[in-house]
């Protein structure tokens, strides 16, 4: 995560700004490690800091979590210490992931006085430390004695210290010349990222990598690839910290999938992510936790498909694995009927009782054969023995091909649906998944499935430059609904070739002839939705609506179609949420 040293002195700004001169109305905790501040000043505002060992931040929030009926006894000690208290000051301790926020209040006497709390946003060590005028604990989320940690203990009546020093370079004080002189005690084969955050305190690994891209053109480069502008990059992400000038930047693959945030473009993902900026820092971290925690959440409650879905392919791959097996020694009958051939072809040269023979064969420039033979039997015989096993490893290989091409479609319908699943953004699109998979009798009838008669399938709808709408399915049941339901005739149809992945419908009047422009928009969209969504060159297929078929018996969303055109487009998913009619 990129909640580092630079960041936190973004959101102390941030919160300064807002906050100083506020005063502390109502105190929540809705979660152990998660407590919200109602601040009024000018305008209402809410501070949030979770010091969870996943979710660690501090930040103005708009999010409004639901409250315990009985407050926590924590929540109790914060609302003695400061319910009506003024916010004073906001400030990061030296270039720490630590803010103190302090208040005036007053003591037990009725005095005035001032107490702090201490954010420290240090991953599993993340804490929430309440301290009076002179720095002695007062109270904290999570206590360490003596036992958990020598050198550092969090208990009431001890003196508050910042965490030992990690014996790195603080990177907003180092001078040029420390930081060349650091760089050439460093192996030239080292990772810059790697050499930035063991020299260098506060500094996320996807900022050092960020700056490793910006000095190489690669986020992995070595120190020697970097030594021409390492400096001159290093500087530039440094002075943006010192000087509070970053933006608050979003990067994500897809809208339902953020990536990482930081207060510098982090442009080393490449083409394939987006970067967003967002309108404050307080947004940014809303907009990834939330996220994030909702993605986590939704995973939670489609935990029941993802079982469903995994030991069905586990199944289907085992079957294929002993189908192709059984269909490898199925090449021995190409060999006995040879034999067959042989014996009937030289029966007067073998007797009864000879336990093998030594035969020429001509469709083969005269080599000799050695067949085996039952001593019991006659030659004849023998031979009927031969064409029998010849017949029935025919009539095997023929079935087992069957067998294989049906098990081999129903790994691409699984694989299908997994990848819906993973795409899933609502409860409502896994109750969809979850029917569909009722329907294809993968499983008896489950709780949260939605019902086909009530509901329309859920879709996409996109426009392109030429005014055309398309349709685009979310899952197997949608791609069903927009190819047989909602399309005509003069419809065109998209889908990425030999990949899971969204129907596409383009929507066109009887006469109208959409430009390359919209063809190559259509594509994208497809391609975008689809599981070859990382390709930089992905392959559509497209054709009129009224050249998709679906096969009698088929699993949804499996179609055929032999009329048709194929492009390459790159999965350009900026260009598609440009599209898309929100």
């Amino acid at each position: 995560m990129a909640f580092d040293a630079g960041m936190v002195a973004h959101v102390a700004r941030e919160l300064r700004e807002k906050t100083v001169g506020g005063k502390v109305e109502k105190i929540y905790q809705p979660q152990r490690n998660e407590i919200i501040l109602s601040v009024r000043g000018s305008e209402t505002a809410r501070i949030l800091i979770d010091v969870g060992s996943s979710n660690a931040r501090i930040n103005l929030t708009s999010m409004k979590p639901d409250n315990p009926a009985s407050p926590p006894m924590f929540c109790m000690m914060l609302r003695k210490h400061f319910s009506g208290a003024k916010i004073s000051d906001v400030c990061q301790l030296g270039f720490e992931r630590a803010i103190r926020l302090t208040f005036d209040t007053y003591d037990e006497m009725g005095f005035a006085s001032k107490k702090h709390m201490i954010v420290e946003i240090m991953g599993t060590y993340s804490n929430l430390i309440v301290t009076d005028c002179d720095d002695v604990i007062i109270g904290a989320v999570k206590y360490i004695d003596f036992s958990a940690n020598s050198a550092r203990q969090i208990i009431p009546g001890l003196g508050y210290t910042l965490p030992p020093a990690q014996n790195k370079l603080d990177p907003t004080r180092v001078t040029r010349e420390e930081f060349n002189e650091a760089a050439a005690k460093g192996e030239d084969d080292v990772p810059v990222w790697k050499f930035i955050i063991s020299n260098f305190s506060g500094i996320a690994p996807v900022v050092a990598r960020e700056i490793a891209y910006r000095a190489s053109g690669d986020p992995e480069g070595t120190l020697y690839d970097c030594r021409k502008h390492l400096a001159d990059e290093f500087f530039k992400v440094i002075d943006t910290v010192k000087e509070v000038s970053g933006k608050p930047n979003l990067v994500y693959f897809d809208k339902s999938r953020p990536l990482e945030y930081s207060f510098i473009p982090l442009e080393h993902y490449g083409d394939g992510a987006a970067i967003k900026e967002l309108s404050s820092f307080g947004e940014l971290i809303d907009t990834f936790f939330f996220t994030r925690a909702e993605n986590e959440r939704l995973h939670h409650r489609a935990s029941d498909v993802q079982r469903i879905l995994s030991n069905a392919e586990k199944r289907i791959s085992k079957k294929l694995s002993i189908l192709r097996s059984e269909l490898a020694s199925c090449t021995e009958g190409e060999k006995y009927k040879l034999w067959g051939d042989l014996i009937t072809a030289n029966i007067y040269r073998i007797k009864r009782g000879d336990s093998s023979a030594s035969l020429e064969d001509w469709t083969d420039d005269g080599r000799v054969v050695t067949v085996r033979l039952d001593t019991k039997l006659t030659p004849a015989q023998n031979a009927q023995k031969y064409y029998k096993k010849y017949a029935k490893l025919k009539s095997a290989k023929s079935h087992l091909t069957e067998q294989i091409a049906i098990a081999e479609s129903e790994d691409v319908y699984i694989k299908s649906v997994s990848y819906a699943l993973s795409r899933a953004e609502t409860e409502r699109e896994i109750a969809e998944i979850r029917t569909e998979l009722h329907e294809a009798g993968y499983a008896s009838r489950m709780r949260g499935a939605s019902d086909r008669r009530k509901s329309t399938p859920l879709y996409t709808k996109y426009r392109t430059s030429g005014g055309y709408e398309l349709l685009c399915g979310k899952n197997n049941l949608a791609n069903d609904h927009i190819t047989f339901k909602l399309a005509d005739k003069s419809d065109w149809w998209f889908h990425v070739k030999g990949q899971p992945g969204s129907h596409v419908l383009m929507k066109c009047a009887p006469n109208d002839e959409p430009s390359e422009e919209d063809f190559t928009e259509a594509a994208t969209v497809a391609a975008v939705n689809s599981k070859a969504s990382a390709g930089t060159a992905v392959e559509v297929d497209y054709t009129r609506a009224r050249y998709v078929k679906r096969p009698p018996a088929a699993k949804p969303g499996y179609v055929i179609y032999h009329t048709y055109y194929s492009t390459r487009v790159a999965a350009d998913k900026i260009l598609a949420d440009k599209l898309e009619i929100k």
